[in-house]
């Protein structure tokens, strides 16, 4: 014992606690209850205290054991003198014993809201269970969740009239017996807006509750993200006032301070694919009461360049919805082909369920440049696409989806230089293995009927390889060859040096890319991944696809994950009389 120790009085003790017979979730518990852990580093920590603290052990090891359901543990504790006079270590041992079991669980929801299927689900499925061992947590779990779904969900005057956890401990059993009686659900009363940035009428359009429907606190965070997310505000507060309680309503206000109507934005970065690249963004976010916005950008890199200009107007939803009005001005270089379009872009966008719906017509005028010839293309091309989007959707900015579909086309009835049908389809999906493992799977589709590809304007047509489609080939190197002719004999051109036939890549009409990616997760939000992809633009179904294979790194931040690549091809080219060699590639995508 350590009374028996002699002690110089008044010395200081270095002390080292070990726990030793239990499981890490009850070691931590222990040591959280142990007055030795917690005093252990203090400065006037004498000999004569240290004596006294281990004088508790016994006591506090017992009530951080009851949580867990072992009521009679048999615990010692030692203390040996360390490498000094003034370092101790205290080792104690814990033999739990055997452990209460529960031996019968009434849970019951009384009143107005007994069929309620959100007090259901918690009763049908309580976290605590006949014949399990006792876990003090599961009880509180289960009492927390019928107290929260009672406030969440508008059942603001229930009340727990039975809360027992009844136990026996020479029997080494225990009982519970909840009852919660839920009163009246309340009502969403009326809303009073202080704001002064928008119309109150779009406003109103953006609540996720209407007066006089079933309470439900969901619906007011909801509120608030949409609020949040128009960018009409600096502030936003949604918060319900006192209710009422003989009506059983309960008023919602809202107060909102106006954003910078003008934002600047300036930014530059790298990637493997754009190389270099700037932008310059201009954005009145107000443009009148009625919510309209206007945005401007430019943007410019090795590979492209553009003006783009758009025009905002909330309907509907305004959350969700919204007429698009764009107007672009873009040069882009894709393998040996440059275009230069012109393109207006109105669209009506819509959200229904958890699909995202967009009718679009673009009128565009495109010269595409190759070393065959100009061309240019006056187009209009009505389409429409489907996404995948969250439940819940509210607008915000989607970094990847999981699911999209497009479907448009040009008609020379309507003034079109060319006549074709397209479908583009892409999805995305991640498949948890295993807590630290992953699978991200990812395709992209594109197909296309023309009566022959060169009535295909370039802007239309499909390139492979880069950061987001077969890494181990270059930035939209991917793609069929076409003869390149000479404008004198009519004939395909030839090589002055080495005599060969002559080719030059203008993009396909077809593609599929694809990719299949195995991801570690490591400690500090890192990861490790090994993948596979594959994929070729083409003009026949049928012809080679190409192939590689590489690792990464991935460093996960709030939003999205930036990734480091390292890509090997496996195949060569058509065209390429070698295959190339490792490329590295930095990209972002959605975090996992």
């Amino acid at each position: 014992m350590l009374s028996q120790l002699l002690w110089p009085m008044g010395a200081r003790a270095d002390v080292e606690v070990e726990v030793r017979g239990v499981a890490d979730n009850i070691r931590s518990n222990v040591l959280a209850f142990l007055s030795i852990e917690r005093y252990k580093q203090a400065d006037d920590l004498s000999a004569q205290t240290l004596e006294r603290l281990q004088n508790r052990i016994d006591r506090e090891v017992r009530a951080a054991l009851r949580p867990f359901g072992y009521y009679d543990p048999t615990v010692t504790s030692d203390v040996q003198r360390g490498s000094s006079e003034r370092d101790w270590r205290v080792t104690v041992d814990i033999e739990p014993g055997d452990a209460v079991l529960v031996r019968g669980v009434d849970v019951k929801v009384t009143g107005p809201g007994a069929t309620d299927a959100v007090f259901r689900r918690i009763v049908d499925t309580p976290p605590i269970r006949d014949g399990q061992q006792l876990q003090h947590a599961a009880y509180e779990e289960l009492k927390g969740s019928l107290q929260r779904a009672a406030a969440t969900y508008g059942y603001l005057d229930a009340r727990l009239v039975r809360n027992e956890l009844l136990v026996d401990p020479p029997s080494l059993t225990a009982s519970v017996q909840l009852e919660l009686d839920t009163g009246v659900r309340y009502r969403f009363g009326a809303t009073a807006i202080d704001q002064n940035s928008i119309d109150n009428a779009l406003l109103r359009r953006y609540l996720r509750y209407e007066q006089d429907e079933p309470y439900d606190a969901n619906e007011l965070l909801r509120t608030q993200f949409a609020l949040d997310d128009s960018q009409y505000f600096s502030t936003v507060e949604v918060l319900p006032e006192e209710r009422d309680r003989e009506t059983h309503i309960v008023p919602v206000s809202i107060h909102a301070k106006a954003a910078q109507r003008h934002r600047y934005s300036f930014g530059v970065g790298y990637g493997t694919d754009t190389e270099a690249r700037g932008t310059v963004t201009w954005e009145n976010r107000r443009v009148n009461m009625r919510g309209h916005r206007f945005r401007t950008e430019v943007r410019t890199a090795a590979r492209t360049k553009s003006l783009s200009a758009r025009y905002l107007v909330p309907i509907g939803d305004p959350a969700v919805e919204k007429l698009l009005f764009e107007f672009n001005d873009r040069s882009e270089d894709f393998a040996d082909l440059s275009t230069n379009s012109l393109d207006f872009r109105p669209s009506i966008t819509q959200v229904r369920g958890r699909w995202q719906r967009e009718l679009f017509t673009i009128a565009t005028r495109t010269t595409s440049d190759s070393a065959n010839r100009s061309v240019t293309d006056t187009l209009l091309i009505p389409g429409i696409s489907l996404a995948l989007v969250p439940r819940g959707y509210l607008g915000e900015a989607l970094f990847g989806r999981e699911l999209y579909a497009e479907l448009r086309g040009s008609q020379s009835s309507l003034g079109s230089d060319s006549d074709f049908v397209q479908i583009r389809a892409r999805a995305e999906r991640v498949f948890d293995l295993a807590p630290r493992w992953h699978v991200v799977g990812r395709i992209e589709i594109g197909a296309t009927a023309v009566a022959r590809f060169s009535e295909l304007p370039g802007s239309q047509r499909f390139f492979a390889g880069g950061d987001r489609s077969v890494r181990g080939f270059g930035f939209n190197q991917l793609s069929p060859l076409t003869p390149i002719i000479d404008p004198v004999t009519g004939l395909q051109s030839v090589d002055p040096v080495t005599g060969e036939l002559r080719f030059e890549k203008l993009g396909g009409k077809h593609l599929l890319a694809g990719s299949a990616e195995l991801v570690r997760d490591l400690p500090r939000n890192f990861s490790v991944a090994a993948f596979a992809d594959f994929g070729n633009a083409f003009d026949k179904f049928g012809d080679p696809i190409e192939y590689a294979v590489g690792i990464g790194v991935r460093y996960r931040l709030p939003v999205v994950t930036v990734g480091i690549d390292i890509a090997q091809a496996i195949t060569t080219p058509a065209g390429e009389a070698t295959r190339p060699g490792p490329r590295f590639h930095i990209n972002f995508s959605p975090k996992l």
